[in-house]
């Protein structure tokens, strides 16, 4: 036990009352008893554990996956209950997938002694000290990729630089990023330039936007359309990932004759939806009526909703939180709206921005241009090819990653004498 344990300890004790009122599953597997989840052998291929926190950075892995799987054998960890089911329904035919430990040093050397990986890639930026020290000790390197920090978690790791850097940022041996910006927080936080490079959005790979005309409905979102009664000719739009508060201003912002549905981001909120939707059929009870308001109090369909779409209206951008994922219902070609709050996904907006193919709009102008929308047929046509084009010029970091960390499984941890001049091993040309 060192001294991070000691104050992990304190701060569970401390902050108990809070995080014991929400149901949370897999608790022995959280203390790092994984090996019954391992069901594969070793191949004798290297073995690569890719590391993504929730939904959102697992769907991110789509294309990750299979092209990894064809040189190694893979593990995808995940920490949330709705992550680790995700990881499940894509990946659970190709690859084992555990539950990823919490960072006290026995827990973490119990899931280490099970998984026994040769390289860990860390989706986007999930840095615990004793596990990047647990892994420096056993000669694991640990790359970021698909890396990202926004400004206000800079600004935290920066506030306490003198700590971070030692136990964190120092201990990876790469990071793949998917902008200049994140680069150079990264680069700030002392991560030295010969093992940073910009490798893009793998967002971008886990979505279809093939050449051609859009295409149709599938048969998943035309059975959601007839389960929950929405009417197919007449207008729909769809509000993804919202969050406290915007269900009450889409419900109002909507213009007249035009049906709403909403899927607010955390489930906890479904019933506090549910009043600001009034009326709403509501996905979990089965109904099938027809109506304005709908509720998509499920997990996993937003995707089949967004195929339903005239307009997608992107939550958690509307208030005080950092904003949500425009790639879906962008690849899909809709029209996609989106609030000014998005620190968290201001490199995917700004990619959008600068190709026109997104409304960036603040909440008093939602209403004008959810009905400008709504009757500019050709404009929503505009925006959605414009959007589609966008995601595929940005397509192709996927590739890039899997040479990464195929690469780390070859050379290992490296001194810094290693690594000076040596950085094109590791990213090519894109160091």
């Amino acid at each position: 036990m060192n001294g991070l344990d000691l104050l992990y300890l304190a701060l569970g004790v401390v902050s108990a009352p809070f995080w014991a009122r929400k149901k949370r599953d897999g608790w022995r597997e959280r203390c790092g008893h994984v090996g019954p989840m391992l069901t594969r052998e070793r191949t004798g291929k290297p073995r690569i554990l890719l590391h993504a926190v929730s939904v959102g950075e697992v769907s991110a892995l789509r294309k990750l996956v299979p092209m990894l799987t064809q040189d190694a054998d893979v593990i995808v960890s995940a920490t949330t209950d709705t992550g680790l089911g995700r990881a499940k329904s894509l990946y659970a035919e190709r690859c084992d997938v555990v539950r990823y430990p919490l960072d006290a040093t026995w827990m973490v050397a119990r899931f280490l002694d099970a998984v026994r990986p040769d390289a860990v890639g860390l989706v986007e930026l999930e840095l615990w000290p004793n596990f990047l020290k647990a892994c420096r000790t056993r000669g694991v390197p640990v790359a970021v990729i698909n890396g990202r920090i926004s400004e206000r978690s800079f600004k935290g790791y920066n506030r306490f630089r003198a700590i971070t850097h030692p136990l964190m940022f120092a201990r990876l041996e790469a990071a793949g990023v998917q902008d200049a910006a994140y680069r150079d927080r990264l680069l700030a936080l002392g991560v030295p330039p010969e093992r940073v490079a910009i490798t893009g959005s793998m967002k971008w790979d886990s979505v279809d936007a093939a050449e051609g005309p859009s295409p149709p409905p599938s048969e998943r979102a035309l059975t959601l359309a007839r389960e929950m009664g929405i009417n197919p000719d007449r207008p729909l739009i769809v509000a993804g990932s919202t969050g406290p508060g915007e269900e009450a201003l889409l419900h109002i912002a909507c213009p007249a004759g035009v049906q709403l549905l909403c899927a607010p981001r955390k489930p906890e909120r479904f019933g506090e939806a549910a009043g600001a939707l009034p009326g709403c059929v509501r996905r979990s009870s089965g109904e099938t009526r027809p109506g304005d308001r709908f509720l998509l109090d499920t997990i996993g369909e937003l995707s089949a909703a967004y195929e339903l779409a005239d307009v997608v209206v992107v939550g958690r951008s509307f208030g005080d939180l950092y904003g949500s994922d425009p790639t879906e219902p962008a690849a899909l070609g809709k029209p996609v709206v989106i609030g000014p709050a998005v620190g968290d996904f201001e490199s995917a907006v700004g990619t959008l921005r600068a190709a026109d193919a997104i409304v960036q709009v603040d909440r008093d102008g939602l209403t004008r241009t959810l009905g400008d929308l709504i009757n500019d047929a050709a404009e929503r046509a505009r925006l959605g090819e414009a959007a589609r084009v966008a995601v595929r010029d940005q397509q192709g970091a996927s590739a890039r990653h899997a040479r990464l960390m195929l690469a780390l499984c070859r050379l290992g941890v490296r001194s810094d004498e290693q690594w000076s001049g040596g950085s094109e091993t590791i990213f090519g040309d894109h160091a």
